[in-house]
């Protein structure tokens, strides 16, 4: 099977595609720099959960964080690095064929 003839779903990344994932990457793109609270609270998460996630789009690449002080309060912000950019960009692209495809298909 070439690239080409591949199955949409073939090509989605698992880093990014986990929906907790995929909503802190889309989150943190629209806002283009977040506060750790909002991001827990937006996505309905524990701490350590949200953290947990944190730590592997970090690892990966995808994401930036900055720790720092807001008065007496310690606060974490969060960006997308060009390779979070790229890589979202791509995962939206590979979804849209895929919906394009199931569409096609129930057209039929």
């Amino acid at each position: 099977m070439t690239a080409e003839s591949a199955h949409p779903a073939l090509g989605l990344d698992e880093v990014v595609h986990q929906r907790v994932r995929l909503g802190i990457l889309a989150i943190v793109h629209e806002a283009r720099r977040v506060e750790f609270g909002y991001l827990r609270t937006q996505l309905d998460l524990t701490a350590g959960n949200l953290s947990k996630h944190l730590s592997v789009l970090e690892t990966a690449g995808l994401i930036e964080v900055e720790k720092g002080y807001e008065g007496k309060r310690g606060r974490t912000w969060l960006t997308l690095t060009p390779a979070g950019e790229s890589a979202l960009a791509a995962e939206i692209g590979r979804l849209k064929q895929l919906i394009d495809r199931v569409g096609l298909a129930t057209s039929e």
